[in-house]
């Protein structure tokens, strides 16, 4: 019967539920795309090409673990395991290979060496003002020609490489770069580059080129020279014996590499082995989903709850008639709580459909833009799917219920009176909405003292978003005392102004259902555009104070070798070349950025800010370390004390810290010794070269004639790269957040169409009092800018809060980075949506004649 009705209802009332559906619909998009970055994260496919022959693979273990004992008072104890991924790839002895081919069902062992091997094809023009990386199409590395039957590839012209000058490479890159056997090749791998004369060219057999990377094949010999990792191996493929059972055959390699740190994987498992990064994109991708899903979630809740308390609001007098005609409290949630079940029902199918392209759109905006590699293919699940049309019913039942409690729960008499006339908002809504604007404040507190960007990002959003949530409970109160405020400045406004100003304190819940959206967007956009400025300027700020060199050397492709640096240094008039690689480490199982310096006249092109300790201690050996304040706070360290860490690759290594320094933005937390990190990274070449001295850039440009690509900077134009670089990176965020505040904008537009929409009986009575179309809409505009001008008010207000509180804990000064050009665009755009939202069914509202809406039915 109840449903009956909630049909007939919303079959009446399409235009009053339209708004709801809206709504729901963007919220249930929203919830499948996050809900399918999430689980592509969790369960996304790594499909294997370079081991696509080899059944089994053997890997060494790419975590670093940690186990804790903790014992309870009753005698017993609890043993708890932990594992992190290491940064760089983790290498086996070659050795191991003997516990392997001895087994019975083993055919062949083929041990496989990957290594930096990127193909230089032309040189670079040394310019100071362009930028001087290139990426290429996919990754390129080197491999020994031993190792090809992994794929298997397969000679399709020329010969194998039989000399340290041959190299053979894949189909897809003599395509790509129109190169035959018995051209030239210059390679830049771990060492300088050099050229080869390309011998042959290959292809998997029986199947299509690579698609993820490029291939080449070098001699035994050449290769282990180029990998440079003697005596160690990246992997192991073992080729069954014919009628071998593969499980089988894995159980009985496992049982030999007891011992050892070796790992075996068979199937799908085998891609994570290949695509390190695509491993460690699956964490980036889980994270990333869920800081989006969570912020949704929220946003969603809040939007949900705001149109539907909008939408009940609008049939006050028709819920008030059913409480008059003896309709029971009971009866009346009913009836609200099916028609928000047939909406939310309609509108999460709808935004299932819509959530599905929008994930792969995302997905792939991600692969361009480098976040996630193309080998981590997207996961297309039911579950996504399925929790969001829950959440959406849950949503809609909730808000309608929330949204109606009051009109149900008063008595009938007292129901008419209340459809007629606004009344103040209860006494719970205002409790709950200043317990949430103490929560709000509680976590700007706690902003303040936190100092890692992983520990405040979420933190910074959730205070938006629980703020903006105080403010929607709070709104009508806010309204009404803004409404003080601006009427004297409305009088001057002409005739429509008063009015405005009467129509804004006489319908404070109304107008605060608009200014609730409106808030939110100003204050989650102004925060998403100025969080990564307020971070990345006090980096670089850092960072330009620090570096004393004259030059700097950088490098199109992987990096500047260290012949290049040392070329430097041979340099006349050069008295110092540092060479900067960067990674992570590992401090227990706490990830650190970490940069590895040449320690030899450091000083002359390198200051920190050294607080304790002395950065001449730092470069006296090799086992020292510098690090900063914010570090050296986490760990309890001072200079003396022992640095226990693992390096890029798992090794093990314990330093004596020799200074702290304050500079930790721009120069990382942990500084290590140059050759101790590059002998355990994947691509050991420097990231910048600082260079000190009288030389001129000609002079510097001359001696790098051999070493294509790298060029010479000023450290002002090396500046302005790391600022492009960060806004490429900050471009992620504000595509992943973007979505979000897409969802905040179409609820702007929802509400104030819904708001304006319901007034048409209003307009009608003020035109047949004499108004003209023209003073009626100019009426509107004067309360969508005055609506506009709180909501900017309180948005910028938060974001401002957050902003600060941000900028005092991660850099130590009060001074967000706030650009005004950007936030008068943000304001400028609400300000367009706000006034095009009010204006369009505003006129639509005006086209019926007066009289025929003061004639019609209520």
């Amino acid at each position: 019967m109840m449903l009956r009705y909630a049909l007939q209802t919303i079959r009446d009332r399409k235009g009053g539920f339209l708004g709801a559906f809206l709504a729901l619909m963007c919220a249930a998009a929203l919830i499948t795309a996050c809900g399918t970055l999430l689980e592509t994260g969790l369960r996304g496919r790594i499909a294997t090409e370079r081991y696509a022959a080899a059944p089994l693979v053997v890997s060494a273990d790419q975590n670093v673990h940690r186990t804790t004992v903790k014992h309870k008072g009753n005698g017993k104890t609890k043993v708890k395991h932990k594992a992190k991924p290491v940064a760089e790839r983790v290498w086996l002895p070659a050795a191991i290979a003997d516990r392997i081919s001895t087994l019975e069902g083993v055919q062949k062992v083929v041990p496989e060496l990957t290594f930096l091997a990127q193909p230089v094809t032309q040189p670079v023009t040394r310019s100071a003002t362009q930028p001087v990386s290139q990426s290429a199409a996919h990754p390129s590395y080197g491999h020994s020609w031993a190792s090809a039957p992994l794929t298997p590839f397969v000679l399709v012209s020329g010969r194998a490489p039989a000399s340290e000058d041959d190299v053979v490479i894949d189909r897809g890159l003599a395509e790509q770069k129109g190169l035959t056997p018995g051209d030239r090749l210059v390679v830049q791998s771990t060492s300088t580059p050099r050229p080869y004369r390309i011998s042959g060219i290959a292809a998997p057999a029986g199947r299509g080129d690579l698609r993820q990377q490029s291939s080449l094949f070098f001699s035994t010999a050449e290769a282990e020279r180029l990998a440079a990792r003697p005596g160690r191996i990246t992997a192991l493929g073992v080729m069954p014996a014919p009628g071998t059972d593969p499980t089988r055959l894995k159980h009985q390699v496992e049982q030999a590499l007891k011992g050892t740190t070796a790992q075996v994987v068979t199937g799908d498992d085998r891609g994570p082995v290949e695509f390190l990064d695509a491993a460690g994109a699956r964490i980036k991708l889980v994270s990333m989903g869920g800081a989006m899903g969570g912020t949704s979630l929220l946003v969603a809740i809040l939007v949900v709850v705001g149109t539907f308390a909008l939408s009940i609001q609008q049939r006050h007098r028709e819920l008030a008639l059913l409480r008059a005609i003896a309709a029971t409290p009971r009866q009346i949630r009913r009836l609200l709580g099916r028609e928000a079940l047939v909406v939310g029902a309609v509108a999460g199918v709808f935004g299932v459909l819509a959530g599905l392209p929008l994930a792969g759109w995302l997905h792939s905006r991600f692969i361009d833009m480098g976040v996630i590699p193309a080998t981590l293919e997207r996961t297309a699940g039911i579950f996504p799917a399925c929790a969001a049309l829950a959440v959406t019913l849950l949503g809609a039942g909730a808000a309608a219920r929330i949204s109606g409690r009051r009109i149900a729960r008063i008595r009938p008499a007292e129901a008419m009176a209340e459809s007629a006339v606004e009344r103040g908002p209860a006494r719970g809504r205002i409790v709950a909405g200043l317990v949430l604007l103490a929560g709000g404040a509680a976590l700007v507190a706690v902003l303040s003292v936190l100092r890692t960007e992983a520990a405040a990002t979420p933190v910074t959003f959730l205070a938006v978003a629980v703020s903006a949530t105080a403010v929607s409970l709070l709104g009508p109160i806010l309204v009404r005392m803004a409404s003080v405020l601006l009427a004297g400045p409305l009088r001057l406004a002409g005739s429509g102004g008063p009015l405005a100003t009467a129509n804004i304190r006489g319908n404070s819940t109304r107008m605060a259902s608009v200014v609730t959206p409106l808030t939110l967007l100003i204050g989650m956009t102004c925060t998403v555009l100025f969080v990564q400025p307020t971070l990345g300027d006090a980096a670089r700020a850092q960072a330009r104070e620090g570096v004393r060199a004259t030059w700097v050397l950088a490098a199109q492709g992987p990096g500047v070798p260290s012949a290049a640096a040392e070329t430097i240094r041979r340099t006349p008039g050069v008295t110092a070349a540092t060479e900067v690689v960067r990674t992570t480490v590992r401090v227990g199982l706490d990830k650190y950025p970490a940069q590895g310096v040449t320690q030899a006249g450091l000083a002359r092109t390198w200051d920190p800010d050294v607080t304790r300790g002395s950065l001449a201690a730092f470069t006296t050996g090799p086992g020292t370390a510098a690090i900063s304040e914010l570090a050296a706070d986490r760990l309890g360290l001072h200079p003396g004390s022992k640095l226990k860490l693992h390096l890029g690759d798992g090794t093990p290594a314990t330093l004596t810290v020799a200074a702290v320094y304050s500079r930790g933005l721009g120069f990382g937390d942990l500084t290590l010794p140059h050759d101790l990190l590059a002998r355990h990274m994947d691509n050991p070449l420097a990231a910048t070269v600082l260079v000190a001295g009288d030389s001129g850039r000609d002079e510097l440009a001359a001696a790098l004639e051999q070493f294509p690509g790298v060029s010479v900077l000023a450290p002002a134009t090396a500046d302005r790269l790391q600022a492009d670089r960060q806004q490429e990176n900050a471009a992620v965020n504000h595509l992943a957040m973007g979505l979000v505040l897409a969802f905040t904008a179409i609820a702007v537009v929802n509400t104030l169409a819904m708001s304006v929409s319901e007034r048409i009986r209003e307009f009608a009575m003020l035109r047949l009092a004499g108004a003209t179309r023209r003073q009626v809409l100019r009426m509107l505009r004067i309360e969508a800018l005055s609506v506009l001008l709180i909501a900017a008010a309180l948005g910028s207000g938060i974001a401002l809060a957050v902003l600060t509180a941000f900028s005092i804990g991660m850099t130590g000064s009060a001074a967000p980075a706030v650009l005004p050009l950007v936030y008068a665009t943000v304001v400028g755009g609400a300000a367009l949506l706000a006034l095009t939202a009010t204006a369009l069914p505003g006129r639509l509202a005006l086209r019926v004649r007066p009289v025929e809406v003061a004639t019609s039915r209520q």
